[in-house]
């Protein structure tokens, strides 16, 4: 076994090479646990990493996971080809809409492509998936050439792979995530390998579960609402849907052209979740009056409507006839591909002239250069425009995949970056011009400045598409409290994320250099607040939830609300009486014992009122724990001395910074102290209250003292949390 120490780790070669700086190495093992080659082993002498060069790949998997950088790899990764697919772009495109992007092309390919996975013993992938797909898994039941394996595993985390294979970027997730894509290599293709199964076998139908006596109400038939209705479905609920389109599947049937999502591949999930009993009431808008009557007549409702309000820039001449938004024209456009004479008819009904003998095509402007712009622009062509995309960002920074920007401007997209639409001219009520303005942008998190001093200029325009994104209703934003949650992390990052290395490295250029760490990190944070209701019976997820959002976010949302419903069973007013609060967890932190004990005594308080607890060392607490119960009971020892800052320990200043949104859960704080512990019960009830918790009781116990305080503490907190349940069931409104 070779051990190749610090002698030259600049060394170049034509295999990688391992490094292992003796003087750093604690012998802690990451490197060993994680390694997917087995190149690390420890040395049983001197209890430090040693490395066979021979059994290393080069993914600098122990360079990222080791938490003293006792590690260097160097020489090439040795990720091998990945397969390449095809992208067709139509000639003619005039109302060509079929599908652009093709698969794999049959199993050689497949299994060439799935052999370049490493099955990580700790996969970044699946946290850089939003659904945490079991990657590795799937793509080894492909390998084995076993479909219904790598169906089955997909199942356990997505009810969508033939849409989000087709529509996740997956350079900003899974793909970027890939441990040979933070190692600045090639990742493996996985968008594609997700594809192949279900083109090779079509996705299995959701089975409908035995009568779970269970009435749900959604709002929403997009993605949200898919996986909402199918883990319903198949735990036996009786499921209604309410969509105010006239046919399902939001924006993923109106948003999403049919060159990149077929029209076949979007009906698939409501086929099947009708045939299996989930009833779809499609053209129902459902307001806020309505909301409540939903509550008033099924034990709980998931609102999962999409961000379906264009946002529109404050311009003048942004009134004009002619000046239209994404949304108006992507369904209109929809509507002229399924007719016969469609496209001459909408050109017409649009005010716009067909090409002329020389070739002349009327222009149009689309404002912004994101997905959806660039959806408008390529179907523009299809429709016989020409089409120019402006956005005000630096082109490094474009919210665009990069590979569907490339797409547009193979089929004559004319992409123009850093410069802005400062006016819209018109003549006779009509667009005819409209006036651009430079902007500079020097970095991604910070807005570009118009460039005033500038002379404009000035284009010809027939239309003008305001493509920069939607936002949620806020009508009904203003009756779903708590919302919407920003996906920003908190705190310092859970051990088990920062140990697997996909915070240390930025994706690979292949990748397009995304921070796949930090946007997942972020991600979880929408997915962990979708458990928890935002009201008495009313849950919330995709976009209503933390504002635009992808398809496989809104899908994984959907399906965590949708287990956190069927595990709190709530039922709704004179259904039948239900002990409000049946769920406590009671957690703790304890130093001497004090704090432990004291928990104990209310858990057993709180099991002889009825209620089903647990108790929990605050360190196995997570969002899961939290999102299963009904009442939390959180205990906390005092550390400081009198004359020095007293408060929680650093453990538990730890745990709450990283608490999820709580959504109104009832909380109840105590501590126990040997000193006076002075704000320690405040400082901990403002972290709560921050994530949206109501504390509902209090109570510091000095050591040693009798069970009695204890108890009359535990009695106050179930007194509590009735009361809070009370009022949240009887809010109307609230914002």
């Amino acid at each position: 076994m070779a051990i190749t120490m610090t002698d030259d780790p600049t060394a170049v070669t034509d295999r990688p090479q391992v490094h292992v700086l003796v003087d750093r190495c604690a012998g802690c093992q990451e490197c060993v646990i994680r390694c997917p080659a087995g190149a690390l082993d420890m040395d049983p002498v001197r209890w430090v990493a040693i490395a066979d060069g021979e059994r290393c790949v080069g993914c600098r998997q122990c360079v990222r996971t080791c938490p003293f950088s006792a590690i260097v790899v160097t020489g090439p990764a040795l990720a091998g080809t990945r397969v390449t697919t095809e992208v067709v772009h139509p000639e003619p495109l005039l109302s060509d809409v079929r599908e652009v992007r093709l698969g794999l092309r049959g199993w050689d390919e497949a299994l060439a492509e799935a052999q370049r996975c490493l099955t990580c013993p700790d996969p970044t992938c699946v946290r850089g998936c939003p659904a945490h797909n079991d990657i590795p898994g799937f793509i080894a039941a492909i390998a084995e050439r076993d479909l219904d394996k790598a169906h089955a595993i997909l199942r356990r985390t997505s009810v969508l792979p033939d849409i989000c294979s087709r529509v996740c970027n997956q350079s900003a997730q899974c793909e970027g995530a890939c441990t040979w894509s933070l190692a600045g290599d090639t990742p493996v293709a996985i968008g594609q390998l997700e594809r192949f199964v279900t083109q090779e076998r079509p996705v299995p139908p959701p089975r409908r579960g035995r009568d779970a006596d269970l009435s749900v109400a959604i709002v929403g038939a997009g993605p949200g609402g898919i996986g909402a209705a199918w883990e319903l479905v198949e735990a036996g609920a009786a499921v209604t849907v309410y969509e105010r389109d006239p046919v399902p599947a939001g924006l993923l049937g109106w948003g999403i052209p049919d060159f990149t999502l077929p029209q076949t591949v979007v009906s698939r999930p409501w086929g099947q979740l009708e045939e299996a009993g989930v009833t779809l009431r499609c053209g129902t808008e459902i307001d806020a009056a309505a909301l409540e009557q939903l509550l008033a007549e099924n034990d709980a409702v998931v609102v999962a409507t999409g961000a379906s309000v264009p946002v529109r820039l404050p311009i003048p001449g942004a009134d004009l006839d002619g000046v239209t938004d994404a949304t108006t024209f992507l369904k209109t456009a929809q509507a002229a591909f399924e007719s016969d004479d469609g496209v001459p008819a909408w050109l017409a009904a649009m005010g716009l002239r067909p090409a002329d003998e020389a070739g002349k095509a009327a222009h149009v402007l689309v404002l912004g250069a994101g997905n959806t712009a660039m959806d408008v622009a390529r179907t523009a062509r299809r429709l016989g425009l020409s089409a120019t995309c402006v956005d005000w960002l630096d082109e490094r920074f474009s919210l665009a995949r990069p590979d569907e920007l490339a797409e547009a401007r193979e089929e004559g997209v004319v992409v123009r970056f850093a410069r802005t639409v400062s006016r819209i001219e018109g003549e006779g009520g009509r667009v005819r011009s409209a006036r651009l303005t430079l902007t500079r942008q020097e970095q991604a998190d910070r807005p570009p400045k118009v460039l005033d001093g500038q002379p404009p200029e000035t284009v010809d325009v027939d239309l003008v598409v305001m493509a920069m994104g939607y936002r949620p209703d806020p009508e009904l934003a203003a009756h779903l409290p708590g919302t919407p949650v920003r996906r920003q992390a908190h705190g310092v990052p859970d051990r088990q994320w920062a140990a697997s290395g996909v915070l240390a490295n930025p994706a690979s250029a292949f990748a397009f250099h995304n921070p796949v760490g930090k946007l997942a990190l972020g991600r979880e944070v929408g997915l962990q607040a979708a458990a928890f209701p935002v009201r008495d019976r009313l849950w919330v997820v995709g976009d209503a939830l933390v504002g635009p959002s992808t398809v496989v976010e809104a899908m994984s949302q959907g399906r965590r609300a949708a287990a956190a419903l069927l595990a709190a069973r709530p039922g709704r007013p004179g259904k039948r009486e239900l002990e409000r609060s049946r769920r406590a967890l009671v957690c703790y932190a304890s130093e001497g014992g004090h704090t432990a004990n004291a928990a104990r005594t209310v858990a057993d308080e709180l099991a002889d009122k009825g209620l089903r607890v647990r108790v929990l060392p605050i360190d196995r607490v997570g969002p899961r724990e939290l999102a299963a119960a009904d009442v939390l009971v959180v205990g906390s020892w005092v550390k400081g001395f009198v004359v020095a800052k007293v408060g929680p320990p650093p453990e538990v200043r730890a745990w709450l910074d990283r608490l999820p949104r709580l959504g109104g859960l009832p909380v109840a704080l105590f501590c126990t102290f040997a000193v006076n512990p002075r704000s320690t019960l405040a400082e901990m009830a403002t972290s709560f209250e921050q994530r949206g918790a109501r504390v509902v009781a209090s109570s510091a116990l000095r050591h040693g003292g009798n069970k009695v305080a204890a108890v009359a503490f535990a009695r106050r907190a179930l007194a509590g949390a009735r009361e809070a349940e009370g009022a949240t069931a009887g809010a109307v409104g609230v914002s």
